[in-house]
């Protein structure tokens, strides 16, 4: 693995080391939104009976892969041994997700197969998803790292709030994604098969 961490003191504190790791690279709006990502995702899982101790961890170090040059990212990825699917080699930042998992298990010592998993699909989701996947891919969503406020969120907390529904809300962003793709978008596998499973609830 490429050296990520230099000379990162490490307290054992994961909150505190994922913020101190992307600061040290610079990532200072990254390290803010994985920071947001996770008090979110507590939140929610604490709403759908999910253990918020794995939320909030899967949330701190979702985006930890922005200690990774984006453009080295499917380099690194085969470097590490990463299976890489053909949308992700057609747009390596697809990668980003699997590479966050790589580094919370390697670096951050993460053993959790949920957490990873939910580190893992928290762009994409997946076929199978679990809830805990479907609550850090949610609360990505709405804290999202863009400027403004995210168009589908009024629909998405609609149905989180007023129903409740894990579902429907991945339902709403599936939707919303699928109306709006432009011709950067590149369907990742994953991704279909997770809006497939959500067309059939």
């Amino acid at each position: 693995m490429i050296d990520l961490t230099h000379d990162i003191v490490w307290t054992g504190d994961i909150q505190s080391d994922a913020v101190a790791l992307l600061e040290y690279h610079g990532r200072h709006d990254t390290a803010q939104h994985c920071l947001r990502v996770g008090a979110r995702a507590r939140a929610l899982a604490a709403q759908f009976d999910v253990v918020v101790a794995r939320a909030e961890i899967a949330g701190w170090l979702h985006d930890i892969s922005a200690t990774v040059p984006r453009g080295r990212f499917l380099t690194v990825a085969l470097e590490w041994g990463v299976d890489v699917l053909a949308e992700e080699q057609e747009l390596p930042m697809l990668l980003h997700q699997k590479l966050s998992a790589r580094i919370a298990h390697d670096v951050f010592g993460v053993v959790d197969e949920g957490v990873l998993s939910a580190i893992e699909c928290h762009t994409t989701l997946k076929a199978g998803a679990l809830p805990l996947d479907k609550v850090v891919f949610l609360a990505d969503k709405i804290d999202w790292d863009q400027l403004g406020r995210p168009p589908y969120l009024d629909d998405l907390e609609e149905v989180l709030y007023g129903m409740p529904s894990l579902d429907a809300a991945v339902k709403v962003y599936c939707d919303y994604l699928w109306d709006h793709r432009d011709h950067n978008f590149v369907p990742h596998p994953w991704f279909v098969d997770a809006s497939r499973n959500m067309e059939q609830t």
